[in-house]
C-alpha cells in the first residue's frame, strides 16, 4: 500500500516589510473571525484538543491506516479547522502503534487510467496541507511506507517511535512516488540513499537510521511518542504565533527559491515582526529578566 502527492512550489513576489506585516495582520484577524469547532463525524480519523495542541489520529486500523482519498479529505478538513482556531498553536498527526500509514489505498487506485488521474488531478488534494500556517508534527509509530512516508515528510517535524519504518516501495507496483517522495526524500537523506530506496523499493529505514540521516528529529519509546510530540507542539504553541508562522514559511522558502531570495524573505519577515506587540514584549522581557507573555499580536 502506498500513496503520493504532488506538492507545487509556491513562490510569492517579494514585498516590503510593511506589506508583509499588514498581510499577516489581515489574515490573522480573518482567522479570528472564524468560529472553528471540531467535527466529531469523521469516519477515518479521530481529533482531540490537548491544551493549545490539535491532535489528529489516523483511524483505519484494519487497513493499517491506508490513505484513501476520503481519509485525506478528512485530514485536510481537520487541519483547516485547527488552523483557523486561535486557541490552537500547533498540530500533531499520528497513527497507531503498528502503522502511521502503510501507504495509499491500492484497491482504490488500481483501476484508474491515465486520463482519469490526470483530468481529476488524482492526489492533488494532498497538497492542501502544505498551505497550513501552523506547525505540524508527525508522530510516527510502525510503518510509514509510500504515501505514509510522504505524509510524514509533508509535516514540519517528524518524531519516530523506536519501531518506526520509513520506505518508498512504489516501484514494486509499477509506479513511482507521487506525493513528494522523489523530491522531499532526497533533501532529507541525500541523493544516493533516496535513489537506493526509491529505485529498489526494498530499502527501508528504521528509526535509528532515519535519525542518523536527518529524516526525523528524535526517536522516542513507543508508548511515549505521542505525549512527546504533543509536549513539543505545546512549547511551540506558547511562542508568539506571528513569529512561529513566519519562521515556518521562511524555512519552507529555503526549498523553493535561490539562497539570495531566501535570505531576503528571511530579512523581510524579521523586519516585519518589529511591528508586532510580541516583539516588544519578548525583548522587554529579556531585558527585564522575566518570562515573556505573548498575545499573538
Amino acid at each position: 500500500m502506498l500513496r503520493t502527492l504532488i506538492s507545487p512550489s509556491i513562490t510569492r513576489p517579494l514585498t516590503s516589510n510593511k506589506v508583509v506585516a499588514r498581510a499577516f495582520s489581515t489574515a490573522y484577524i480573518q482567522r479570528q473571525a472564524v468560529t472553528a469547532t471540531e467535527d466529531k463525524s469523521y469516519t477515518h480519523i479521530l481529533t482531540e484538543t490537548k491544551g493549545k495542541v490539535g491532535l489528529i489520529t489516523l483511524n483505519r486500523p484494519k487497513a493499517l491506516n491506508a490513505l484513501c482519498s476520503d481519509l485525506f479529505t478528512e485530514v485536510n478538513q481537520a487541519l483547516k479547522t485547527y488552523d483557523s482556531n486561535d486557541n490552537i498553536g500547533a498540530i500533531v498527526i499520528t497513527g497507531s502503534k503498528k502503522a502511521f500509514a502503510a501507504g495509499a489505498d491500492i484497491k482504490e487506485m488500481k483501476d484508474n487510467t491515465f486520463v482519469d488521474t490526470y483530468k481529476n488531478n488524482f492526489l492533488g488534494h494532498w497538497a492542501e496541507m502544505i498551505e497550513i500556517k501552523k506547525p505540524i508534527i508527525a508522530a510516527v509509530n510502525g510503518y510509514a511506507l509510500g504515501g505514509g512516508c510522504e505524509l510524514a515528510m509533508m509535516c514540519d517535524i517528524i518524531y519516530a517511535g523506536e519501531k518506526a519504518v520509513f520506505g518508498q516501495p512504489e516501484i514494486k507496483l509499477g509506479v513511482i512516488p507521487g506525493a513528494g517522495g522523489s523530491q522531499r526524500l532526497v533533501k532529507a537523506v541525500g541523493k544516493s540513499k533516496a535513489m537506493e530506496m526509491i529505485l529498489t523499493g526494498n530499502v527501508n529505514l528504521n528509526a535509528s537510521e532515519a535519525l542518523n540521516l536527518g529524516l526525523v528529529s528524535k526517536v522516542v519509546p513507543i508508548d511515549d511518542l505521542v505525549d512527546e510530540a504533543v509536549k513539543t507542539a505545546g512549547v511551540i504553541a506558547n511562542m508568539s504565533q506571528p513569529s512561529v508562522q513566519m519562521a515556518k514559511e521562511a524555512i519552507n522558502k529555503s526549498f523553493e527559491v535561490p539562497l539570495s531570495a531566501g535570505l531576503r524573505w528571511e530579512r523581510i519577515f524579521f523586519q516585519s515582526l518589529f511591528g508586532t506587540a510580541d516583539q516588544k514584549e519578548g525583548m522587554n522581557a529579556f531585558a527585564e529578566k522575566r518570562a515573556a507573555t505573548f498575545t499573538n499580536k
